[in-house]
């Protein structure tokens, strides 16, 4: 655990001097998807394309740190935490992204809509090496699937494409997923909790990504989630996500 800790804290310091600006100017895909508080809707369509309705509020420690780096910076203390005409920006770049608009409720808080011309295709970069989400089509009940698979190799790869600044902001957070390193939960929340506090690291680890997403028939099977109907519903813990502790693998066929 030394040893573990010693590496990342060094690593960490040389990437916050050198990444600061970017942390203080990213576009906070994080908090839109990964967020303390998020809430996610969403409805697969018949060919794949889907409509996805978010709603994201920051908690009190995380708008806390992001306003102290801001603040050491001079940056102006009433700007949005959250800037939803930024994040739908950036968002919209995003390769099999038709649609988006995000705005605001409050400076820490969004909701809005995401619109995706096939999940196939979502945040695929080049060839079917570059696919986080594989989907199948068929005519007759269990023939169509959606599986999503997350690990050390695919989630880095994520990340860079959905934002250059979202890694920049990840690294500032000792993020595993990012910084290479091969941590437990336990270990990873012990060194948030060393540099930032012991409130933070609970606030983290008591996060959650709660996931409700339709689909076009009765569901066959579901896996890391449950099913009711045509409706598959997911609770994934946060620092799962930026720990990979254990691949993650999510699967639904109708």
């Amino acid at each position: 655990m030394q040893n573990v800790t010693n590496r990342v804290f060094y690593c960490y310091l040389i990437m916050i001097l050198f990444k600061m600006v970017t942390v203080l100017f990213f576009v906070p895909l994080l908090m839109v998807f990964l967020s303390c508080s998020t809430l996610i809707d969403g409805a697969v369509r018949e060919g794949g394309a889907a409509d996805i309705t978010v709603r994201a509020t920051l908690e009190p420690r995380t708008i806390a740190l992001i306003r102290s780096l801001r603040g050491f910076m001079g940056d102006a203390a009433d700007a949005p935490l959250l800037d939803g005409a930024a994040i739908s920006s950036s968002v919209a770049n995003a390769p099999g992204v038709r649609d988006v608009s995000l705005v605001n409720t409050s400076p820490s808080a969004l909701t809005g809509s995401i619109s995706v011309s096939n999940v196939a295709d979502f945040l695929v970069a080049g060839d079917a090496q570059g696919r986080f989400i594989t989907f199948t089509e068929g005519p007759s009940p269990g023939s169509s699937s959606i599986i999503v698979n997350l690990d050390r190799e695919s989630a880095p790869a994520l990340i860079a494409r959905l934002s250059p600044e979202l890694e920049g902001y990840l690294s500032a957070l000792m993020a595993p997923v990012v910084l290479g390193e091969t941590m437990t939960r336990q270990q990873y929340l012990g060194l948030v909790g060393m540099i930032y506090g012991r409130a933070l690291a609970d606030e983290i680890a008591a996060a959650r990504i709660r996931a409700s997403i339709e689909f076009p028939r009765p569901l066959t099977q579901v896996r890391g989630g449950t099913a009711s109907g045509n409706r598959a519903e997911f609770d994934i813990a946060l620092v799962d996500l930026l720990v990979l502790e254990q691949p993650l693998r999510y699967e639904v066929s109708w």
